[in-house]
């Protein structure tokens, strides 16, 4: 088993992201989350890591706090939901939030990320509710920050970030524009994917 992985940030294209160690490049798939978090490129870093071996795909998965580490562990517990779907989830609202979500019963806010319905929805809440009675919870209030100017290279690579997290293209291109609409001055592809994710919750 794979724990953590410390090295040098060589590529980004959400939610892929190559990271070099010891001369051998891994390939993990993160949450926008973590996302947000990471050094610019040629940067060293320590991920927190799931490996799931499948008979078709060695996967590494990772993750810059270990409690999105131990919430993915958790999702991926519940019947029918895979890492890619935990991977959309913890992209779609932070481990807080999706606490919150399942105490407050909030089917909507659910059905909202992609490849969840209502039945997979209904069963993350009554599954979860439990194993997440002990889960302390941030307060803190998740600040949206002013953006700044887009190029059409920032919109596409925000387009890529979504279908990669699931999000049909037309989803994808709705809300970017509906983001943009309201943050004309977006500079930052990773603020437009995090901006865009939140409208569509």
């Amino acid at each position: 088993m794979i724990g953590k992985v410390r090295g040098k940030l060589v590529g980004k294209t959400p939610p892929e992201i190559l990271v070099e160690v010891g001369g051998i490049t891994y390939e993990l798939q993160v949450p926008m989350s973590t996302i947000y978090q990471l050094p610019d490129l040629g940067q060293d870093l320590v991920l927190h890591t799931h490996f799931v071996v499948r008979e078709d795909a060695h996967l590494l998965y990772g993750f810059y706090d270990s409690k999105d580490k131990a919430m993915f562990r958790a999702l991926i517990r519940v019947n029918g939901v895979g890492p890619k779907m935990a991977i959309a989830i913890l992209s779609g609202m932070e481990a807080d939030e999706f606490v919150r979500t399942v105490r407050n019963n909030d089917v909507n806010a659910m059905v909202n990320m992609p490849g969840i319905g209502k039945k997979t929805a209904e069963r993350l809440i009554v599954e979860m509710r439990d194993r997440l009675a002990e889960w302390d919870v941030s307060e803190v209030a998740i600040s949206t920050s002013d953006a700044t100017s887009v190029a059409s290279s920032i919109t596409r690579d925000a387009e890529t970030a979504l279908m990669g997290l699931g999000y049909k293209p037309q989803q994808a291109a709705r809300a970017i524009a509906e983001v943009l609409k309201d943050n004309a001055d977006i500079s930052d592809s990773e603020e437009l994917i995090r901006l865009s994710l939140k409208s569509m919750v």
